[in-house]
């Protein structure tokens, strides 16, 4: 089994600097508008010959209210028609991607996100899901992880039968927190009530897993009421949850210049949240995985970083890292052999492309020798803590220290400090180093210093 964290407050202070959370390599920072839809097709022409398994995700960008917190790309409106011409639009980008792929490839995973997926009428996911069928591999014997976002507010028990029906045995609860006070400051008015209500109904139907998300750092919390949150989620006993360092950046995202800088607490509180938050997780059974994300000890994602198969892409921690991940609707981001690429993020500009019958590809990124190293030692680190010296020269045809040369100083002062154990084989992260392995990874980013950190959330 996998050491526990270690608290070192010393150490977190120290090294908890702004970052990527690499979710790729290199990161979203890094793309640009040169990657056009020709590179997307000849990107999906290679999966095609290698007969690659697929992982879906398809974006759903409405919510009928605003939550001040959030920096997802979304649309605010209480008009459901406004999902029609969307949806359209949508199908159309399906049967463009589907026809360059082959149907014996099988679509391993898929995941609705928003927004709010369930904004989405009965009918409308009805026939999304059945268009999805008829252009792509889907499994039909439940053994593929199917994902959807759940907002308890738009969802009850017949919402929940009708995502059993179609196909998916995986849901995502938004929670955030349960105190209403915190809960008023962020616009967001959820009862335990109607978040337990749709957890039973997953468990009575027969959903695989449940993973709840909260937020600490939000206005009015304190380490007294966010720890009875923690305490009420953790007697709801999901399967996974993702604890989120709230980034306060209204500069850059409009919906939270409506918090209060004021109520926020402080950076002293923030770390005492996550501190109890890990003591009242850990005495509960879970294991934390990395990046904000816990789970039961029988979990998948348990069990794939026991066995060093853990992987991470836009999705988050996976097992599905073998997967081509094509990304569908606004803003959407695929990733497919050493492509990266995304859809326009304006609603309007995503519409338009494909209405001239046009991929909505806007920006992306095709990696060089140099990213596949680096994006194999990062991935390595961030998702099974350790790393193998000699599977990466053999991979790469490199000598490990020699092409890392000039960040091996870099390396020593973290084993000296104790967030690493480093010699001539192996970099193992070390249980006061797993809560700072952001800033490990970020040793071996070749991009960082040629942005403004302010651009990425704080580590911790």
């Amino acid at each position: 089994m996998l050491d526990a964290i270690r608290w070192d407050t010393d150490l977190i202070r120290r090294y908890d600097l702004a970052g990527p959370r690499y979710t790729s390599y290199p990161t979203a920072v890094q793309f640009h508008s040169q990657i056009s839809p020709f590179d997307l097709l000849h990107a999906l022409r290679d999966s095609r010959k290698a007969v690659r398994p697929l992982s879906l995700y398809v974006h759903v960008p409405f919510c009928a209210n605003i939550c001040y917190y959030c920096a997802c790309n979304k649309v605010i409106t209480k008009d459901r028609g406004r999902a029609l011409p969307y949806l359209q639009r949508l199908e159309q980008e399906i049967q463009l991607i589907a026809c360059h792929l082959d149907p014996a490839q099988k679509v391993e995973q898929l995941h609705f996100g928003g927004g709010t997926p369930t904004f989405l009428s009965h009918d409308e996911l009805r026939q999304l899901m059945a268009h999805l069928r008829k252009h792509f591999n889907l499994l039909d014997d439940d053994s593929g992880d199917y994902g959807i976002e759940i907002d308890p507010r738009e969802a009850d028990w017949s919402t929940m039968g009708l995502l059993r029906e179609l196909g998916f045995n995986r849901v995502s609860i938004g929670l955030q927190d349960l105190d209403p006070a915190v809960q008023r400051a962020v616009n967001r008015l959820q009862s335990l009530e109607e978040t337990r209500a749709v957890i039973d109904a997953a468990r009575t139907l027969q959903f695989r897993s449940i993973n709840i998300d909260l937020i600490y750092g939000l206005p009015k919390q304190t380490p007294e009421n966010f720890a009875r949150t923690v305490d009420e989620v953790i007697n709801l006993q999901p399967d996974r949850l993702s604890v989120f360092n709230y980034a306060h950046l209204p500069e850059r995202f409009m919906p939270q210049r409506r918090i209060n800088s004021n109520e926020l607490p402080t950076p002293a509180q923030k770390l005492e949240m996550l501190q109890r938050t890990i003591e009242q997780l850990t005495t509960a059974g879970y294991r934390y995985i990395g990046m904000d994300h816990f789970a039961l000890a029988d979990d998948e994602l348990a069990i794939a970083q026991e066995e060093s198969t853990l992987q991470r892409n836009f999705q988050g921690y996976t097992t599905h890292g073998h997967c081509d991940l094509i990304g569908l609707g606004v803003s959407a981001i695929s990733q497919i052999g050493d492509l990266y690429c995304q859809n326009n993020s304006d609603l309007n500009q995503y519409q338009n492309a494909l209405a001239s019958a046009q991929l909505a590809t806007s920006r992306g990124l095709l990696c060089n020798a140099d990213d596949r190293v680096r994006r194999a030692v990062i991935q390595q680190l961030i998702c099974n803590l350790s790393l193998e010296l000699v599977q990466i020269e053999r991979a790469f045809n490199i000598d490990f220290q020699g092409y890392f040369g000039e960040l091996w100083p870099q390396l020593q002062g973290m084993a000296k400090d104790g967030l690493i154990e480093l010699d001539s084989e192996r970099i193992t992260v070390l249980p006061a180093g797993r809560l700072l392995v952001r800033s490990v990874c970020m040793v071996f980013d070749a991009y960082l210093e040629q942005h403004n950190r302010q651009r990425f959330s704080r580590v911790i």
